[in-house]
């Protein structure tokens, strides 16, 4: 990395992987900006822990559900460095249970964090990343962005939504120097289902009788692993997003699996080839870009 700090703003700073990636990113050389919500509030104490570990992170104050917020926010960090080179796209939320029992609200929710709070941030840095003709965006999905698992139907929504979206995306901003990548971690001890809400429809929960209570069942078995010797380690994720910003422009694969992904690296090896030859369906090969290398 050359003496000029590069920039990067990681969102969902304030646990799990953005937390670790902020520290990482210091370590590595860059300018970092974690953004989260109560900064001075509930969170004063990850921001005295993040800004102690390194004059190169900055903690800002950023609501990604709120469109004002991401605006003043990210223009403020512009202001101050000139150029994001980075933005590491992490903040989300997830809740499990008895899809028919999660109400529209519930769903919406999930929706305002892991799908239009990441067009929100996207929107805000694009405009200077295409006049600088580069930029990196890389954006924390699941394995059930590929794929749907009983119980994580509202959750899988908004993955799917989010990688339909970027998946595009990364075709039409190819042109200017910029790169979409798409993250796709498998379950890990980050405490992300730890902040979940349960089902609000009390009613058809009990419909269900006694299978209603599998979910609660499933899960703490499950958690019972995220918390022993064999579960998977964090770091991984974060060591991929490093891996990426690492990677020479215009080499990085579309979508990375990490962890155990029940087989979406599979799917992905399938459908990538068939996904990227809708730009030559749609003749538009030569006039944009961002089909894997």
């Amino acid at each position: 990395m050359s003496d000029v700090k590069r920039n990067v703003v990681i969102t969902g700073s304030s646990s799990g992987f953005g937390r670790k990636a902020v520290k990482d990113f210091a370590d590595k050389g860059y300018q970092v900006f974690a953004t989260m919500r109560s900064p001075e509030g509930k969170n004063v104490a990850i921001k005295t822990e993040l800004e102690a570990y390194s004059d190169s992170i900055h903690v800002v104050d950023m609501d990604i559900t709120s469109d004002e917020s991401v605006k003043i926010a990210i223009a403020n960090v512009l202001a101050k460095v000139g150029k994001i080179d980075i933005l590491i796209n992490n903040a989300g939320v997830m809740y499990l249970g008895i899809t028919e029992a999660f109400s529209i609200d519930q769903a919406r929710e999930q929706m305002e964090t892991n799908y239009y709070g990441a067009i929100r941030t996207i929107q805000a840095v694009l405009p200077s990343m295409r006049e600088a003709r580069s930029g990196l965006l890389i954006n924390t999905s699941s394995m059930v962005g590929q794929l749907s698992a009983p119980y994580f139907s509202t959750y899988a929504a908004t993955k799917h939504a989010l990688e339909g979206y970027l998946q595009g995306l990364r075709y039409e901003i190819a042109p200017f120097g910029i790169d979409v990548a798409i993250v796709q971690p498998g379950p890990f001890p980050t405490g992300l289902s730890n902040a979940g809400q349960q089902p609000t429809r009390t009613d058809i929960l009990d419909s269900y009788g006694e299978l209603a209570n599998i979910p609660a069942a499933l899960f703490e078995e499950f958690g019972k692993f995220m918390q022993s010797d064999q579960a998977p380690d964090p770091q991984m994720v974060v060591d991929t997003y490093i891996k990426l910003a690492d990677m020479p422009a215009g080499k990085r694969p579309t979508r990375t699996t990490v962890g155990m992904v029940w087989g979406v690296d599979v799917i992905n090896a399938a459908k990538q080839p068939i996904q990227d030859r809708v730009l030559k369906e749609m003749q538009l090969d030569k006039v944009l870009g961002g089909a894997d290398v």
